[in-house]
């Protein structure tokens, strides 16, 4: 085991900090006016797995980088949403369709069994704080106020219970882990251009600051801890973590103190349960990957071991590099959540799925954990940026043997579009009318955005443009403005008209071959129609009888240019804009009607056409008008 590889920061502290602080400085410097603030956290928790409560000491820098006079500050306290009454409880038992997974669990629970936060003493530069609960969020009334540019201490007794497990965090899951620690400390709510983001825990996604953790936790001796962060006193704790052949020290008390320290990420979360076993692998030129589980019967979770490797070595070629040197995958929550250098899976499923939602919620660390969208606000940034490279990976995994892994969004999409239930992505994750509608619209949609572009754009600068974006706004919140701009300096291409039209209104793709007309001095004249609203520009591909084909393509007026020759349509022939406002299109082929065996209208499959049934000539029977 080489240790140095397994626990960088225990050797040097500074190293690590020091060079993801410059790469951020240098890449600031790169988008002008840009800013962002920082936190420096220091805490130290004290667990009594008996009462399922802690007391918590934390230490917090807070460094004001805006341009701004803050007077007051907004902290998460995630733990209250697991109490009768409250805004996730109401807003469950009222959906027309709520997450199973929490019903109406949260309005049944016992006075032992919820979940709290009580904020003890709070002060800043050492004066008292005024502050006052809401909910989910502590409002702090400054008693200075903090200039641009200048740094604030804020000192914080509390005390907490964890919640029986409902969702995502809590004690006691249903698979038997003892703890799911996650939203489970104060945190600082995010304030950025757009001013504070304290937005209540209702049940979607979450905002945070990027920053150092220095996390000490001292719990009953027998307990396995796994999570964010690298663990600094290995040889203390053993548990598989310690260097082999190294003797762990033994404790003098009944608790051991788990001393982690994260540099450079927006949140903290960890596990722990008596029974979990440890595993460790290494990725080629990459990161040291864990493994927390219980006793595995079927033997998944070391299958899981070998893929997760291979997957992450496609995720860094493809991606971009994962900036960390560990990343760890724990069983425990209820069902996948992700969390920065670590994820909760719960175990007990096929194969096939543990391992699709450990991909997922994994490599949700390079779309939310280092290209941290606010993904309340930008859902399907994170989710559905997140899917597209799931389904990549995968596909991957198993040789490339689906020519378009993504088209089961695209079915998705067009189910929701049929159901009439559709809304559009500008929609805050909160407040989705329906759980279908912001599934499908965050991932699968989002998902489709990403098919879309590559789509529009070409497989080459696609793909460049994908890792130029991971490496210019990493370690920061890029909004889809900034991802759609990466885009066009990458293809030379006008994108807004697309990103506007897909995330902020509901209108959709169908295209059609309305007529084939009889030829004329030897041309086939061909009148297309744009059925859906959203314009896109159009691969056709003409085959005769000879099996002789022909690519033609349209560019969309508001693209001001074309996409490069893609491999496979060798002497395509460019034709002339077609503009957004004109329902229809045509143009003339050298061919004969007789001669033609076929035309079809993208067929890659790429073009997400919800009707893609009347793309294609001769008509089919059961083409939809």
């Amino acid at each position: 085991m080489n240790f140095m590889r397994l626990f960088p920061k225990a050797l040097d502290p500074s190293h690590f900090l020091i060079v993801g602080l410059l790469a951020v400085s240098l890449s600031t410097i790169a988008q002008h006016g840009y800013w962002q603030q920082h936190v420096s956290y220091q805490m130290e928790i004290d667990m009594d797995v008996e009462k399922h409560q802690f007391a918590g000491k934390q230490k917090l820098v807070y460094t004001n980088n805006s341009p701004d006079t803050l007077t007051r500050v907004y902290y998460h306290l995630y733990f209250n949403a697991f109490q009768p009454g409250s805004m996730m409880d109401i807003r469950s038992r009222t959906l027309p369709d709520p997450d199973p997974r929490v019903g109406d669990r949260i309005s049944k629970l016992k006075p032992e069994e919820i979940g709290y936060h009580t904020v003890q003493s709070l002060s800043q530069n050492g004066k008292y704080a005024e502050f006052k609960v809401q909910g989910t969020i502590l409002e702090v009334k400054l008693p200075e106020p903090i200039l641009p540019g200048a740094k604030s201490e804020f000192l914080m007794d509390f005390y907490s219970q964890v919640p029986l497990q409902v969702r995502r965090s809590g004690r006691d899951n249903a698979q038997g882990i003892d703890f799911s620690m996650t939203q489970w400390y104060p945190k600082l709510a995010e304030y950025d251009h757009e001013g504070w983001h304290p937005d209540p825990y209702v049940g979607r996604e979450f905002f945070g600051v990027f920053g150092d953790f220095d996390v000490k936790i001292s719990i009953d001796k027998k307990y396995v801890i796994g999570g964010t962060g690298y663990l600094q006193n290995p040889n203390e704790i053993g548990h598989g973590y310690q260097e082999q052949g190294v003797e762990v020290m033994q404790p003098l008390g009944d608790k051991l103190t788990w001393h982690f320290v994260a540099p450079q990420v927006h949140d903290f979360a960890w596990a722990a349960d008596p029974d979990f076993i440890h595993d460790i692998q290494y990725v080629p030129n990459g990161p040291t990957l864990h493994f927390f589980y219980q006793e595995d019967t079927t033997g998944n979770w070391l299958k899981l071991q070998q893929d997760m490797v291979k997957a992450w070595q496609i995720m860094d070629s493809k991606f971009g590099k994962y900036p960390y040197k560990q990343f760890s995958t724990i069983q425990g929550g209820d069902g996948g959540m992700e969390y920065p250098m670590a994820t909760l899976i719960s175990s007990g499923r096929a194969y096939g799925g543990l391992l699709s939602v450990t991909v997922h919620e994994a490599f949700h660390n390079w779309y939310y954990g280092v290209l941290a969208t606010n993904e309340s606000k930008y859902p399907w940034m994170d989710e559905g940026f997140t899917s597209y490279a799931q389904d990549h990976v995968l596909n991957a995994l198993n040789d490339y043997k689906n020519p378009n892994p993504h088209l089961g969004d695209v079915q998705r999409m067009a189910d929701l579009y049929a159901n009439g239930l559709q809304e559009p992505l500008t929609t805050h994750a909160d407040h989705f009318q329906t759980n279908y509608c912001y599934g499908v619209s965050s991932y699968s949609k989002g998902s489709v955005f990403l098919m879309q572009l590559e789509y529009i754009i070409g497989k080459y600068d696609f793909w460049k443009g994908m890792k130029r974006y991971f490496n210019t706004w990493k370690f920061k919140h890029p909004t889809p403005n900034d991802f759609i701009r990466v885009m066009e300096k990458q293809s030379g291409l006008e994108l807004n008209w697309f990103m506007d039209l897909w995330v902020g209104t509901t209108q959709h793709i169908d295209y059609s071959i309305k007529e084939v007309d009889k030829e004329k001095k030897g041309l086939t004249s061909i009148v297309l129609e744009k059925i859906g609203a959203l314009p896109m520009p159009l691969d056709i591909l003409v085959e005769d009888k000879d099996g002789n084909q022909i690519w033609y393509y349209i560019p969309v007026g508001l693209m001001r240019g074309e996409k490069p020759l893609e491999a496979g349509q060798e002497g395509r022939r460019i034709l002339p804009d077609w503009e957004w406002t004109n329902p229809t299109y045509t143009f003339d082929i050298d061919l004969k009607r007789k001669h033609i065996k076929s035309i079809e209208i993208d067929p890659s499959t790429r073009m997400a056409d919800l009707n893609n049934i009347n793309g294609v000539y001769p008509f089919p029977k059961e083409r939809k008008k």
